[in-house]
């Protein structure tokens, strides 16, 4: 079973779209308009990813609900946790793919963030809701022990440190 969707709300319609379709190649396929629960309308944007008829991000323009001025679009905002805690992944199937990303969101203008975390290697950058989007690529695989080791630390409450990652380096736009 794979999700749907993923369905956020944006701040910024105009720049959610520029950024989803414009720099991430996602295109935009259907808006449901409707009543909100709790008061006033959206308009729900379905933006396809990688041309799949079943794997869509969804982005909801808000319009005359209660309260919206007081609205956190960035998910570790509005939860109150670390930066980066939450965000999205989404898959790339070579290094070189993963790379082309990279170079694509620093000539965009954007800041970059990669990560090789010795099983999986990242790229992360933010959109225009401040949200960390991450693409990322399995180059490992999982041992018996490596859910060992998970399941143990479902148990534990002190911090039992896994490996530093592999590299971390920060790609800021400026510098290309």
């Amino acid at each position: 079973m794979s999700y749907h969707h993923l369905a956020l709300a944006a701040k910024d319609m105009t720049a959610i779209h520029e950024f989803y379709e414009g720099i991430m190649g996602f295109e935009l396929v259907k808006v449901e308009i409707a009543p909100v629960m709790g008061g006033g309308w959206g308009k729900h944007f379905f933006y396809r990813m990688d041309g799949d008829d079943s794997r869509f991000i969804a982005f909801w323009e808000l319009n005359d609900t209660p309260g919206q001025d007081d609205y956190a679009y960035d998910l570790n905002k509005a939860a109150k946790t670390p930066q980066g805690t939450n965000h999205y992944s989404f898959s790339v199937d070579t290094l070189e793919e993963l790379e082309s990303w990279r170079k694509k969101w620093n000539a965009a203008g954007l800041d970059v963030l990669e990560i090789d975390h010795n099983w999986c290697h990242s790229v992360y950058t933010r959109d225009p809701n401040g949200n960390m989007i991450e693409y990322c690529l399995t180059t490992g695989s999982f041992t018996e022990a490596d859910r060992k080791r998970a399941l143990a630390a479902l148990d534990e409450r002190e911090m039992n440190a896994s490996p530093p990652p592999a590299k971390m380096k920060q790609w800021l736009a400026a510098e290309y």
